[in-house]
């Protein structure tokens, strides 16, 4: 890897196209390099581990409505369209409009991969879209796979870089431009349109992150949907000719200089050197539960609290309760947000996959984790939950910030220490790194885990012979030939689907 220095230049100083940032995530996007056999396995688990997320989430109001959407759209010139989850194979959309469906669908649930380090991401949210130009364009398994392992690329480089979220710009910033460069490898398209498209891409999803702030709206699924949508139509304008603001990034009026940090800020984005093999998915994680990548940890860790000391269950017994914890884990989903809404019982589901003491409340009782029941409103209003919910605080603590922000995959860590102090006088201290599923957790993920996790989220919304078939195509991901690749989508069991909502569409 090489590091990239960025920063904001005067117009007067006529920064080089070639010296741009855009212009270095065009040439990595537009370089043909081989997919080693271990970044191709882990591409296989993420498409399996978008499909059962998206399989659990087809009858959620924010998909149904994506859907319905994406429907009103059929199939535009210049391709055979792609697949959208849930109807039949047969049924194809224009392309963006296939992002943005299959986008809000993988993204509602919060419970797909993650990637943290100087800003936070979801990097499975450049699937939908780089696939859904692969199906309308008729491309193969093989040039589907080069171009998602170029969307994870980009965006986990950029997140360890450029932190948005200091700056309260939401983390999508960073996909419009991996989710582009990610298209233009599919395509195989050259430097320059792929610059064009980037720079396009980050242009128009760039937005506050008030999205994830207080009361959390449907649009936190969308947000990602939006910016796939948006690197589909940039592609489709750069190839035909049209520029996009420049620069971008390091512009007078760009994003660095008024967005981010500012004239004075600078940057060093770490980029693949000419050849080098493209690895960065194995940096990233998925989630074992269905909640922010933070308080997964913190889920294992309480469950086994519960299940060892059942006692601590009871807020009878509890005094108080203090997380430990990252900046990040504090200030974004524990007390440090001064949110009310993540102490409040009738707070939207949304709302509650973002709160910490909620969460830990839940699993330490409960012993179990439930991408459905957690969040039910009875369950959330249960007494003696809202009343250990009270107690449950956090902290941030340097040492757990450090290592959250650590680049050695070796020391990072996105847990914290737990303090109970009991009624009787007593306390209970235990402290966890990483979730039981990261890979160096106690139970790291592999494809049985992927397999068993889509079996799972499947069972009930698709047949078992279309679990079965799903499954058979998306391990034979890189050899699929450009008909097969239809058959990267899933359909919904007969009564399943229901009409959507009425719009302007």
């Amino acid at each position: 890897m090489k590091l990239h220095p960025v920063r904001t230049y005067r117009s007067d100083e006529n920064l080089a196209r070639e010296d741009q940032l855009a212009w270095k995530i065009a040439t990595v996007a537009s370089e043909d390099v081989p997919v080693t056999d271990e970044v191709a396995d882990m591409v296989i688990n993420r498409v399996i581990d978008n499909a059962s997320v998206a399989a659990a989430s087809l009858t959620r109001a924010p998909v149904v409505s994506a859907r319905t959407q994406a429907e009103s759209h059929p199939v535009s010139t210049g391709g055979a369209g792609a697949n959208v989850f849930g109807p039949a194979a047969s049924v194809r959309v224009s392309p963006e409009w296939a992002a943005w469906a299959n986008g809000v669908a993988v993204r509602e649930l919060d419970y797909h991969d993650t990637f943290l380090a100087a800003d936070y991401s979801h990097p499975g949210d450049n699937i939908p879209a780089i696939l859904a130009v692969a199906q309308h364009t008729g491309r193969k398994g093989a040039d589907l796979l080069r171009g998602i392992v170029t969307g994870y690329e980009i965006q986990i480089d950029l997140v360890k870089a450029i932190c948005l979220h200091e700056h309260k710009i939401d983390h999508v910033a960073h996909l419009g431009p991996s989710a582009a460069a990610g298209i233009g490898t599919l395509l195989g398209l050259d430097t320059e349109t792929i610059f064009q498209a980037v720079g396009q891409a980050l242009h128009t999803t760039t937005a506050t992150r008030q999205s994830r702030k207080g009361e959390i709206s449907t649009w936190k699924a969308h947000a990602p949907a939006f910016a796939g949508k948006m690197a589909v139509e940039a592609v489709d304008r750069a190839m035909r000719g049209q520029t996009s603001p420049t620069p971008i990034y390091e512009g007078e009026d760009g994003v660095i200089a008024w967005l981010l940090g500012g004239p004075d800020a600078r940057y060093e984005v770490p980029l693949p050197e000419a050849g080098e093999t493209r690895r960065a998915i194995l940096d990233s994680y998925t989630k074992e539960h269905s909640a922010e990548y933070q308080a997964q940890a913190w889920i294992d860790l309480a469950r086994k609290l519960g299940t060892e000391r059942p006692e601590l269950r009871d807020p009878a017994n509890i005094k108080s309760i203090v997380l430990h914890t990252s900046h990040h884990t504090h200030y974004v989903i524990g007390s440090g947000a001064n949110d009310p809404q993540k102490y409040d019982p009738t707070a939207s589901r949304e709302t509650l996959d973002h709160s910490i003491p909620y969460i830990v409340a839940v699993a330490l009782q409960d012993g179990a984790w439930h991408h459905v029941d957690s969040y039910a409103p009875e369950r959330a209003a249960r007494p003696d939950t809202v009343e250990l919910w009270n107690k449950i605080t956090t902290l941030e603590d340097p040492e757990w910030t450090r290592r959250y922000h650590s680049l050695d995959i070796t020391e990072k860590a996105f847990g914290g220490r737990i303090e109970i102090e009991l009624v009787d006088g007593g306390r209970v201290v235990d402290e966890i790194a990483v979730a039981d599923a990261h890979p160096l957790g106690a139970r790291p993920f592999a494809r049985e885990q992927y397999v068993a996790k889509f079996r799972t989220l499947a069972e009930g919304v698709l047949e078992p012979g279309e679990i079965e078939r799903f499954l058979d195509v998306a391990q034979r991901l890189p050899q699929l030939t450009a008909d097969e690749l239809g058959g990267l989508t899933i359909t919904a069991a007969p009564s399943i689907l229901k009409p959507g909502p009425k719009g302007l569409f």
